[in-house]
C-alpha cells in the first residue's frame, strides 16, 4: 500500500461536499483510513498557529517584475494581435494569470544595460520627447488592466550631456535631479501615468546630497505622493548611511535591495523603513526558475522582513542568446511566428499575487516548516485570509544569485490551527503546484475547498517536496487561458525593411536590437526622395554608461544561427572627415558583451576609405583600401558571407571579395557607425540561407 500524496488524492477523488467538518487529511472516509494512518506514522508533523490576536506584522506592498535593464520588453512591442495582448493579460490581468501588483521600468538613459540600450527622453540638453521607446505603452498596458498598478521608474544609464564629460551621474546634482523629475512629469502629462516610486541609480552609487536635492525637487513640483526607493544595490552602505543621518532618514520611504538571498541585516532593520527585494530572480523560467521564485516570494519575509519582491525580468522579450536569455516570467521572443509562452514563474506568482492586494498585512505567525519549506499568512484586515506554504527543494530552487546554502525539504504533514478572527472562518480555497517530473506536474491547480466546520479551525495539509499550496477565503482566483499560440519559427530567411511609415507608433523599427546608441525612425525633410523615410543613429556622445558600451554604436537583427547570407543596407555618413558606417553579419554577441562582439564587418569611412574587421572594435583587420565614399551622399553596401569566404561591393560593384574568415560561424546581422555619431540607413535587407 503506497502513501499517495495529499494531492494526488485531492486530484483523483471526487469530493462530496459535505455539510460536517472536513479536513484535508481525514477527507477521505471509509477506505482511505487505512492507508491515511499508515502515512500519518510513517511522516512526521508539525503544528502551526495562525493568529493575529497579538497584533499583526508588516504591510505588504506587492509582487512584481522589472522591464528595462535593459530592452527586455524590446521585441514584445510588434507580436500581431491578439497575441500581444494575450501576453499582457497573462502579466498584468487581476485574477488571471501572474496579476502582477507592481510594474517596476527603466527610465531610459541611451547606454547599454544587460540586454540592450532603451532611449532617453532627452538625448541632448534642449531636447524632449516622451515618445521613444516603449515603457510608457507598456505602463499604460498594465494600467488598462489594472488601474491599481504600483509603477516604479528607476535609471541605469544617462545620457552623455548631463556628466558634463565625466561618466558620472552627479556632476550637477541638480541637472541630473531635473532630468529625472521630468521624466516623472512627462509621464503624466502626456501619458496620465502617476509614477509612484522613484529610484536613484541602478546598482551603483549613490550621493546622499543628490537623494535630498531630488525630493526637494520633487516637493516643488507638487509631486509629494512620488516617494523614493534607495539604493537599488546591497543593503549597505545606504541602511548606515540613513541611521547617521536624520534628513536622508526622512527623505528614503523604502530601502530596496538587489538579490538578497532572503536574508536583511541589522541596519535596515533598525531604520524602520519598509524592505524590498527590490530586484530578485534573474533565473531562466524552467522548473528551476519557477522553485526559486517560490521559494523567495515567501523566504524573503520570513527570514528578510522584505514585503515586496520584484523580479527581473518582466517578460523575456530579446534575443536568447543575448545574456540572462528566458531569465523573464514567461517567454515572448518570437513576434515574427506570434508564439509565445507561458512559463512556470507565472502560476508561480498566481499563488500571492491573485489572492493578497498592497495594502494586506503579514501575520506576525509566518514561518519555516520543521522538515523544510516555508509558510506564511496573510489578511486584509476584514476577515480574508490567504496562507501560502512552499516546500521548494534545495536541488530545484536555486536562483542565479547569491550562492544557496544546502537545506533539506522531506515528507512531512503540517497542521495549522487557526485562531483569533480565523478562528470562525468555515471554508478554505486550495490551490496547488507541483513542480518536478511532467507526469506528476500540476500548475496552479484549484482543488476542492476545505470546510472547517467542526475541527475547531484545524487542518493538516500531507507535504511532498517542490509544491506550493495557496489556502485562502477568496474565491476570486482562475487560471486564465487562451487559445495555444501560433508554433515557433525561425526569423524569417528573407527580411527587408524600408522604414517607410510616416507616424511610427513606437521610435525603433521592429525586431532592431539596439546594442551601443539609438537607432530611431527619421524623416529626412531636405530629401522628397527615395531617402525621405529612413533609421537614424542619434547620439552624438557617449551616455554615461552603466555597462561596457562599445565604442561603435551597433543595433543587431535576425537569426543567430544565421551563417550564409547576404546583407544589403543603403547607408548616409553625416560626418565629414571622421565618419564612418558598417554593416555586418555573423555577428556573436550582444548586451553587456557587445564590446568583445566578433563577427564579419564591412566599414567604409567619409575619408575615402573601407575596411573589413573581424570585430566591432576593429582589432582584426583583413582588409582596407580605398573606396569612392565621402560623407552626405547615400551608397549602398552589399555583404555576402558564404562558407569560410567573404565579399562586398560598394554600389554594386565588387569592392573586396574572398576574404576568408573561419570565426565565428554564425550570428546576427548589424548596422552601425564608427563612434557616437550621427548616420542613416535605409533600405535594409537580408538573404540567409543558414
Amino acid at each position: 500500500m503506497t502513501c499517495h500524496t495529499m494531492a494526488e488524492r485531492l486530484i483523483q477523488a471526487s469530493w462530496q461536499r459535505r455539510a460536517k467538518a472536513m479536513t484535508a487529511a481525514a477527507g477521505l472516509a471509509g477506505q482511505a483510513a487505512v492507508p491515511l494512518l499508515l502515512c500519518a506514522l510513517l511522516a512526521p508533523s508539525g503544528a502551526y498557529v495562525l493568529d493575529d490576536s497579538e497584533g499583526l506584522g508588516r504591510e505588504f506592498d506587492g509582487i512584481g517584475a522589472v522591464s528595462g535593464g535593459g530592452a527586455t520588453s524590446r521585441l514584445l512591442v510588434n507580436y500581431p494581435e491578439p497575441y500581444r495582448s494575450e501576453i499582457l493579460d497573462y502579466l498584468f490581468k487581476p485574477n488571471f494569470g501572474a496579476s502582477l501588483h507592481i510594474l517596476k521600468v527603466e527610465i531610459g538613459g541611451d547606454g547599454q544595460t544587460t540586454d540592450g540600450t532603451e532611449p532617453s527622453h532627452m538625448h541632448y540638453a534642449l531636447d524632449e520627447n516622451y515618445f521613444r521607446g516603449y515603457e510608457w505603452w507598456l505602463m499604460k498596458e498594465a494600467k488598462k488592466r489594472n488601474p491599481n498598478i504600483t509603477l516604479i521608474g528607476l535609471p541605469w544609464s544617462f545620457p552623455g550631456w548631463l556628466g558634463k564629460g565625466f561618466n558620472w551621474p552627479y556632476v550637477n546634482l541638480q541637472l541630473t535631479a531635473y532630468y529625472i523629475v521630468t521624466w516623472i512629469v512627462g509621464s503624466k502629462h502626456y501619458h496620465d501615468l502617476d509614477i509612484d516610486y522613484i529610484g536613484i541609480w541602478n546598482e551603483r552609487a549613490f550621493d546622499i546630497n543628490y537623494i535630498k536635492v531630488l525630493r526637494r525637487m520633487l516637493n516643488h513640483q507638487g509631486l509629494q505622493h512620488v516617494k523614493i526607493i534607495a539604493s537599488d544595490n546591497l543593503w549597505e552602505p545606504i541602511s548606515a548611511s540613513m541611521l547617521l543621518d536624520p534628513e536622508l532618514l526622512k527623505v528614503i520611504d523604502v530601502i530596496g535591495a538587489h538579490y538578497p538571498g532572503t536574508l536583511t541585516v541589522k541596519d535596515a532593520r533598525l531604520t524602520k523603513k519598509k524592505l524590498w527585494s527590490s530586484e530578485d530572480f534573474s533565473t531562466v523560467n524552467g522548473d528551476m526558475g519557477a522553485g526559486c521564485w517560490g521559494r523567495i516570494l515567501n523566504q524573503n519575509y520570513v527570514n528578510g522582513y522584505m514585503t515586496s519582491t520584484i523580479a527581473w525580468n518582466l517578460v523575456a522579450s530579446y534575443y536568447q542568446q543575448l545574456p540572462y536569455g528566458r531569465c523573464g516570467l514567461m517567454t515572448a521572443q518570437e513576434p515574427w511566428s506570434g508564439h509565445y509562452v507561458v512559463e512556470a514563474p507565472i502560476w508561480v506568482s498566481a499563488h500571492t499575487t491573485q489572492f493578497t492586494q498592497p495594502g494586506w498585512y503579514y501575520l506576525k505567525t509566518v514561518g519555516h516548516l520543521e522538515r523544510g519549506g516555508s509558510y506564511v499568512a496573510l489578511t486584509d484586515g476584514l476577515g480574508n485570509l490567504t496562507v501560502i506554504i512552499e516546500t521548494m527543494s534545495y536541488k530545484h530552487s536555486k536562483c542565479i544569485r547569491p550562492l544557496l546554502p544546502y537545506f533539506n525539504v522531506s515528507h512531512q504533514f503540517a497542521t495549522f490551527d487557526l485562531k483569533g478572527s480565523f478562528s470562525q472562518i468555515q471554508e478554505l480555497q486550495v490551490w496547488y503546484t507541483k513542480l518536478g517530473k511532467p507526469s506528476e506536474r500540476f500548475l496552479f491547480k484549484q482543488l476542492d475547498s476545505l470546510w472547517l466546520l467542526d475541527s475547531g479551525g484545524s487542518f493538516t495539509l500531507e507535504l511532498q517536496e517542490d509544491e506550493l499550496f495557496t489556502l485562502t477565503t477568496l474565491t476570486s482566483g482562475r487560471k486564465g487561458s487562451f487559445p495555444p499560440p501560433p508554433k515557433s519559427q525561425r526569423f524569417p530567411s528573407v527580411y527587408e525593411d524600408n522604414f517607410n511609415i510616416d507616424y511610427p507608433f513606437f521610435s525603433e523599427a521592429p525586431n532592431f536590437a539596439d546594442q551601443t546608441g539609438v537607432f530611431e525612425y527619421y524623416v529626412n525633410m531636405e530629401d522628397p526622395g527615395d531617402h525621405r523615410f529612413t533609421l537614424r543613429q542619434v547620439l552624438n556622445q557617449r551616455p554615461i554608461t552603466w555597462a561596457a558600451d562599445a565604442f561603435n554604436t551597433i543595433s543587431v537583427i535576425g537569426d543567430y544561427s544565421w551563417s550564409n547570407l547576404t546583407i544589403k543596407c543603403d547607408v548616409y555618413i553625416e560626418t565629414p572627415e571622421k565618419g564612418g558606417v558598417f554593416i555586418a553579419g555573423r555577428v556573436n554577441k550582444g548586451g553587456i558583451l557587445i564590446r568583445s562582439a566578433r563577427g564579419i564587418f564591412f566599414w567604409i569611412f567619409a575619408n575615402g576609405t573601407y575596411r573589413v574587421t573581424g570585430d566591432l572594435a576593429g582589432w582584426i583587420i583583413y582588409s582596407l583600401g580605398h573606396a569612392d565614399v565621402t560623407a552626405k551622399k547615400w551608397y549602398t553596401l552589399t555583404l555576402t558571407l558564404n562558407g569560410r569566404f567573404s565579399s562586398g561591393k560598394l554600389n554594386g560593384k565588387t569592392l573586396w571579395k574572398n576574404i576568408s574568415v573561419n570565426f565565428p560561424e554564425n550570428g546576427w546581422a548589424a548596422i552601425g557607425t564608427h563612434s557616437f555619431e550621427f548616420a542613416q540607413f535605409d533600405n535594409f535587407r537580408v538573404e540567409a540561407s543558414h
